[in-house]
């Protein structure tokens, strides 16, 4: 037990004390005078479906240590992300929506250049403040081709796995290029992703003690494709007849053996009843192969991730694609049971950082809540709102019970769905309730106006309208007629002066 001395301190001692570093040292002696800060392993799944897991009725798929935590701890009924990998990670990291600073739409793709902005102020920069140590193992998928959007670069201590957001399993790399770091250094080494992320986040918890606290952001990249997966834990799954589920499966049992070593590491060390773990998808399971990565054509493949009875899945604004597989645990803490109030990937910075004592002073304004009394006692949520995505094309919103998507692009559509009584989002009442879809679409477009410009798009329009060689074809199939490049051209203002011909 650290012990807080009552003595008082010099009074030029505490005026030579920047505000905002007395107000986390405050916060900090606060939850220190309550117990000891708490360690903190949050594990984010990639990919998963909804129902892929025992404890939201999985029965082909085994995952009896994710399982074990959500009976144990509180099984979220209503945990809410981004659709998508990158959205939702800059989502949890900031506090923020990802529309704030440009990373609403798609993912970073691997060729382009833009991250995160080195302007939010990251959760573990946050922990960081309050005296944490600080660790992501796994994927980042925030930024790569600049070492500036690094996680080194923004508050993780320690780094260890992938920059980008998918690779080969085994050779850890995409189109040749190795993905695979530790601290900034590449790292070439043989071994099966999952299993070397768990045992990394085993070796990292084993390091640790108990007078210091810390903060493992864990990040499978599995079951994310490629579906690949070591043949025993395929074998595992012969009464699977379809060949891509049980590829599948076999992948999201070796992530949950992974999660129960690591669950294992923090018994042996004596540090599990001072330890919160959450865990989540990053979005919902894949159901349209656009968003099932490029690696390989999976558009002839049988999507193998099952979102339950929730419509579509990743990449989409239905509840299939945000709604996910979400648990948290920690003994004598977390009252057992389903939470069903409303939470968001953006409550997860600020509920941590009350948790730990730490100041979010120096973050930009939070979209995130702390809701920490509804995961720990299943209290009513402070949020009533969630905004699924405000892209300039399509958005979301929730509020209460009711959900609104628009799609503004021709021809426009508009659905609004009850998900107290509809939560598969079947029957679309927009005609019956116009009223609250003007209501509603106010909001996006409130929202739309706070919103940066998507990176994505910028990037997209940059490399589809950079100048390049034209594509023309022709009668004799030889191509199309190569000119003396150095001639005129529309800047010498010399249009119409070469015909070219026979």
């Amino acid at each position: 037990m650290i012990e807080i001395s009552k003595k008082r301190r010099p009074a030029r001692f505490v005026r030579h004390i920047p505000p905002r570093v007395a107000l986390a040292f405050g916060l900090a002696l606060s939850a220190l005078a309550a117990g000891q800060q708490p360690n903190i392993v949050h594990i984010v799944a990639d990919d998963l479906g909804w129902k892929d897991v025992g404890f939201n009725g999985c029965t082909d798929i085994k995952t009896p240590n994710l399982d074990a935590l959500a009976a144990g701890g509180a099984k979220f009924s209503q945990f809410y992300v981004q659709s998508m990998c990158t959205p939702t990670r800059a989502a949890l990291m900031t506090g923020r929506y990802p529309f704030r600073y440009g990373l609403q739409t798609i993912v970073i793709p691997g060729p382009a250049g833009y991250g995160l902005d080195t302007g939010e102020y990251l959760l573990p920069q946050t922990l960081k403040d309050a005296g944490y140590s600080t660790a992501i193992i796994g994927k980042w998928h925030l930024g790569h081709a600049d070492i500036r959007y690094w996680p080194r670069q923004r508050g993780f201590d320690y780094q260890y796995g992938a920059m980008i957001g998918e690779l080969d399993y085994y050779t850890h790399s995409d189109a040749g290029v190795l993905d695979w770091f530790r601290n900034n250094k590449p790292v070439r080494e043989k071994g099966y992703t999952t299993q070397l992320i768990g045992a990394d986040a085993v070796k990292y918890i084993n390091a640790q003690s108990a007078e210091n606290p810390f903060y493992l952001y864990l990040t499978f990249n599995a079951p994310h494709t490629p579906y690949q997966a070591p043949q025993d834990y395929i074998d595992r799954y012969k009464n699977i007849a379809e060949p891509t589920r049980r590829i599948y499966a076999g992948m999201v049992s070796c992530l949950d053996d992974e999660i129960g070593r690591v669950v294992a590491a923090l018994d042996r060390k004596g540090l599990r009843e001072n330890t919160l773990i959450i865990f989540h998808s990053d979005n919902g399971g894949t159901r349209n192969a656009m968003f099932a990565g490029q690696m390989a054509d999976l558009s002839k493949t049988v999507l193998p991730c099952d979102n339950g009875p929730y419509r579509d899945g990743k990449g989409s604004l239905y509840e299939g694609g945000s709604r996910v597989a979400a648990c948290a645990n920690w003994p004598g803490r977390i009252k057992p049971g389903t939470v069903d109030g409303l939470i968001h990937a953006v409550d997860i910075h600020p509920t941590l950082a009350s948790l730990a004592g730490a100041s979010t002073s120096k973050c930009k304004p939070l979209d995130g809540l702390n809701v920490w009394d509804t995961i720990s006692e299943g209290r009513p949520s402070p949020r009533s709102e969630i905004v699924y995505n405000i892209e300039p094309f399509r958005g979301a919103v929730r509020q209460g019970d009711w959900k609104c998507i628009w799609r503004s692009l021709i021809p426009a559509s508009v659905e609004l769905y009850n998900l107290v009584e509809d939560p598969y989002e079947k029957n679309n009442l927009a005609a019956a309730h116009p009223d609250k879809v003007t209501a509603m679409e106010d909001r996006m477009n409130a929202l739309g106006r706070e919103a940066a410009k998507p990176l994505a798009l910028i990037y997209v329009a940059k490399v589809g309208l950079a100048h390049g060689k034209p594509l023309i074809g022709s009668e004799d199939g030889k191509g199309a007629v190569m000119i003396d490049p150095a001639g005129p051209s529309i800047t010498d203002e010399g249009i119409g002066e070469m015909d070219v011909g026979p």
